[in-house]
């Protein structure tokens, strides 16, 4: 596609063939109906029996059942026609707007796309000192309508070389034909269901036209948003306009609660006595409140209001917002670089205690200061090229119940984490991308229930800190090999080692098990630091036993080698970090 073709092209006659084939349709179906009056049902209110009558009522029917065939495959020339009418006047008219402002800050545009200027200040038609600027901002909507027009006319063309086919060769006569090319088509209308799988949602979202694609963002954000299978900007998108109206609901709901009512209703023998409306009306407000200020949080970070901006429109890298829900706790994915392109990309699964608030807040530099070690790791002949991902897509442990002491949360989070890493596979542009899965804390354990489905976790290395076990016992059980899978634990870590009796309160059994059969046993399965489990340990800082557990990434710039290790790691350069002997 070039810039005079879909400038110049006739879009109105997409439209007037569309309406050419409903007329035809209509008409068509008219005769269905004659045919019907006219032969079928005085045929059948004949009194002609036989031999022949079996045979020519036979006929008749399935004549009527490819006459009713050959409707739906007109109905759907139509359907395709008005898409292919969307998609081209859409890009249409991105292209002449962008030309439009071409020519208001007086730029040049060549046939080709090249963009030229004046550049003397002192001509009337100099183009000003933010020329440049603008002819780049220009070019890449000059570029992107092309695309969106290339793209409309690839879809569009196979549909319709499709029913082509099927109309000249007769099998869209056969009436599974028509229902399965009828399917098809409302399918593309349907966002695929939560759970499907990745590779089949990425050949959907490709069968849609870009203008098809944005109705989808449009209408239906929330299931976009967190779709595996779905582009990263995409999905970025269609997150940030949940996000606004996550917010706006909860504001509601808060609003709808009504005043607060009276804490007491009054004394019996000098003790206050609760009312229970109060008790009900605190519940449901904490509640929404909690989600709110974590839903905001992240608001602030995408809108660069914390770090210096970090995060903000003109980040950079840019922050894409892959996940937001108010699913359990809620869920938020955030990534610092666009992991569709990146060559190199990573995927932090949090522990004990994580909450949305803190994606937005700290959790987010976690996964930006990987970033930043994944960067400054690269070889010298290497251009960069890395996204960095932190996933809180389940409900992670909280300090206010033994749920750190199950499985159960990293069993569902397991699932939850394997399907996103197989979205990231499906949607990855170019050659397949180096994976680095890392999880921290009882993250860990939620990545080594990942790697246990049908097919394994897509991922090229994992990487387990401060981990209490990934609930198997041996690192080459873990799918990508044990010389794969690195282990970074330090010394003074309460959680990578057996704990003091009460630290984590509400755990007695489990910690008395620890301390008095202390071996190689972790939590959940064999030590990953051990020499048992057979996984290439990397050094790190001894630290405390306060800041250790949390300082793997740099946290509090005391964790050693450990976030140049994950950097050499994530960016593909595992054989190069500061080894540590296994305990």
């Amino acid at each position: 596609m070039d810039i005079k073709t879909l400038h110049d092209a006739d879009i109105i006659g997409i439209s007037t063939a569309k309406s050419a084939f409903d007329t035809l349709a209509t008409a068509f179906g008219q005769h269905i109906e004659s045919w019907q009056h006219d032969v079928v049902d005085r045929l059948g209110h004949s009194e002609w029996t036989g031999t022949a009558a079996g045979h020519a009522n036979t006929r008749i029917s399935n004549l009527g059942t490819e006459l009713q065939s050959a409707k739906q495959e007109l109905g759907l020339v139509s359907r395709a026609l008005q898409d292919a009418y969307d998609g081209f006047a859409a890009a249409q008219a991105h292209l002449i707007s962008a030309l439009d402002d071409a020519k208001t800050h007086k730029l040049t545009v060549a046939a080709d796309g090249g963009i030229t200027w004046d550049k003397d200040p002192n001509s009337p038609n100099f183009a000003g000192n933010d020329a440049e600027n603008q002819a780049q901002q220009i070019q890449s909507r000059i570029t992107a309508a092309l695309n969106e027009a290339d793209h409309a006319d690839q879809t569009i063309s196979s549909r319709l070389g499709h029913l082509a086919t099927n109309a000249s060769n007769g099998t869209g006569l056969d009436s599974a034909t028509a229902k399965a090319d009828t399917d098809a088509a409302n399918a593309l209308e349907q966002v695929p269901a939560a759970g499907t799988d990745p590779n089949s949602v990425k050949a959907w979202w490709n069968g849609l036209t870009d203008e098809q694609q944005h109705r989808m963002i449009l209408n239906h954000p929330d299931q976009i948003g967190n779709l595996d299978g779905i582009p990263a900007v995409a999905r970025n998108d269609a997150n940030r306009t949940n996000l606004k109206n996550l917010i706006q609901d909860r504001n509601r709901q808060l609003n709808d609660l009504g005043p607060e009512p009276k804490q007491y209703l009054g004394y019996v023998k000098g003790e206050p006595v609760t009312n229970p409306e109060y008790e009900k009306w605190k519940a449901k407000h904490d509640a929404l409140k909690e989600k709110l200020d974590g839903f905001q949080s992240i608001q602030d970070r995408l809108d660069g209001k914390k770090d210096g901006g970090l995060g903000g429109p003109n980040s950079d890298p840019p922050l894409l917002l892959l996940g937001i829900g108010d699913q359990g706790q809620g869920r938020a994915i955030v990534s610092w670089g666009d992991p569709d392109k990146a060559r190199n990309v990573s995927s932090l699964v949090p522990g004990l205690n994580s909450t949305m608030a803190g994606v937005g807040g700290g959790d987010a530099m976690t996964a930006k200061r990987i970033y930043d070690s994944a960067v400054s790791s690269a070889g010298k002949n290497e251009t960069p090229s890395v996204a960095s991902v932190f996933w809180l897509g389940y409900d992670a442990p909280q300090l206010d119940g033994d749920s750190v002491a199950a499985k159960d949360r990293a069993v569902a989070g397991g699932a939850d984490y394997n399907k996103f890493l197989a979205g990231l596979r499906a949607t990855h542009e170019g050659a397949p991308a180096h994976m680095t899965a890392q999880g921290h804390s009882y993250g860990s354990l939620v990545v080594g229930q990942a790697t246990q489905h049908p097919g394994g976790l897509a991922a090229d290395d994992i990487i387990l800190v401060g981990s209490p076990g990934v609930g198997v016992d041996k690192a080459s059980q873990l799918g990508v090999g044990a010389d794969h899978v690195y282990v970074g634990a330090a010394k003074n870590d309460p959680v990578a080692n057996a704990p003091s009796p009460g630290m984590l309160g509400g755990l007695g059994e489990l910690i008395y098990e620890q301390i008095n059969h202390p071996g190689k046993q972790a939590w959940f399965g064999t030590d990953p630091a051990s020499g048992d489990f057979g996984g290439q340990r990397f050094s790190v800082a001894d630290g405390t036993i306060t800041d250790s557990h949390d300082d793997y990434f740099g946290k509090h710039g005391a964790g050693g080698d450990s976030l140049p290790n994950i950097g050499k790691i994530v960016s593909g350069h595992g054989n190069a970090i500061t080894r540590q002997d296994p305990r």
